[in-house]
């Protein structure tokens, strides 16, 4: 029987889910959309064909005949609509950041536990073949112990407009938007550790937003790692493109995009070059096959009643850590997380 899906939201990334659904149409079918503006919830229902269109969250809960939704809306109903959807006993993929804030991510995780009902967070570079890849290396030991990695979430000559830049409706700026794909990707290649401080340095330099525009975070992690993240719209210059991210081991240097290690011999006095196979450039930096492995996966824990991974505890992680940062950066203090 199909996972009947509904979508909250019509903007360019429910695009992306939508394509992913049609890529899985054998196992799963969007029944319904939820968007207010109906200029582009009439262009989205008519691209994809789907049946039922609200302008609230509420009436589709109501009506029911849904099994999961796909929320892709602006920052600050993440929260309230996922919440919503859980207590209807509704599965949830909220797209990344998971929540405005960290109370709020914990306010949506408990909910998920106290309903029983299925919430992930999309952070969709756990599903990229090449993040995959270079994961796969670490957890072998061949860099051996993680020392630091460095990672990056840039837009290089440009930035979003509308939402995206304001305090009230994204919660943050270029950090919360792009530098939580290099922090949750940095997380994940070492197997996810927990944070243990953080310490940041964040400004707005190239446009008029009252949100941030530029960063730099340093994560300390309780395997001993360190984490340097980059984060930014319009910069003028980028050195990786998003979620690349270099890892420094005590044998080993591995890194994505391009996804390759280098493996010192100090008795031949030579480093070994292990190629990974992947082409760099690749034809398309976020390919449409990383969104339907992730909804494949999410699809397979709705039918299973699997816990996800990423999942309300991973997006909870990350917000705490994005949460710190923006202290760090008022204050100029390294902050604790607990």
């Amino acid at each position: 029987m199909k996972i009947r899906l509904a979508i909250s939201g019509a903007g360019f990334i429910a695009g992306i889910h939508a394509k992913a659904v049609h890529a899985h149409k054998k196992d799963c079918e969007i029944v319904a959309l939820v968007e207010i503006f109906p200029e582009v919830s009439r262009r989205f229902t008519s691209k994809f064909n789907i049946p039922r269109l609200y302008t609230d969250l509420e009436a589709l809960l109501k009506d029911g005949e849904v099994d999961a939704l796909i929320i892709g809306t602006p920052n600050f109903l993440h929260a309230p609509q996922s919440i919503a959807a859980l207590h209807a006993g509704v599965a949830v993929m909220v797209e990344k950041p998971m929540a405005m804030n960290a109370q709020e991510a914990q306010m949506m995780l408990d909910t998920s536990k106290q309903t029983g009902a299925i919430l992930m967070v999309a952070h969709c570079w756990r599903f990229d073949k090449e993040i995959n890849w270079l994961r796969e290396q670490a957890k072998s030991g061949k860099l051996g112990k993680i020392i630091r990695t460095k990672g990056y979430g840039v837009h290089a000559n440009w930035g979003p407009s509308g939402w995206f830049t304001k305090k009230d409706t994204a919660g943050g700026g270029a950090l919360a938007d792009m530098g939580i794909h290099a922090l949750d990707t940095a997380r994940y290649l070492q197997g996810d550790p927990q944070p243990i401080s953080v310490y940041a340095h964040l400004g707005t330099f190239y446009k008029d937003f009252d949100v941030d525009d530029t960063g730099i975070i340093i994560v300390k992690w309780d395997n001993g790692s360190v984490s340097y993240i980059e984060s930014g719209w319009w910069q003028p210059h980028v050195d990786g493109p998003e979620a690349s991210s270099q890892l420094y081991g005590t044998q080993a240097f591995g890194s994505v995009f391009p996804t390759r290690l280098e493996i010192p011999d100090p008795a031949k006095q030579r480093v070994k070059k292990v190629d990974s196979g992947f082409p760099y450039p690749r034809e398309e930096h976020c390919p449409q096959e990383m969104y339907d492995d992730q909804l494949a996966y999410f699809i397979e824990c709705v039918r299973t009643k699997k816990t996800p991974v990423p999942g309300g505890l991973e997006g909870l992680i990350n917000m705490k850590i994005v949460d710190a940062a923006y202290e760090s950066a008022r204050t100029g203090q390294v902050v604790e997380i607990h």
